[in-house]
């Protein structure tokens, strides 16, 4: 993942592509098993980090 290319998320945007919960998406931001990054106040999740943690979901279904 290049910087220059990273697509950033909001919260409200990983919620809708998740269909979870904000409260969700921040406990999972916290556990660290979501990336995030923070902009001045504002808190961001790269695109690629969503994929990430949704094939290491789908890898832990089926260990």
């Amino acid at each position: 993942m290049t910087t220059a290319t990273a697509e950033l998320l909001t919260v409200p945007e990983v919620m809708a592509r998740l269909k979870l919960g904000r409260s969700t998406v921040y406990d999972l931001i916290r556990s660290r098993r979501l990336t995030s990054i923070t902009i001045g106040r504002s808190r961001r999740i790269p695109a690629d980090a969503v994929r990430d943690f949704i094939v290491n979901e789908i890898e832990e279904e089926t260990a």
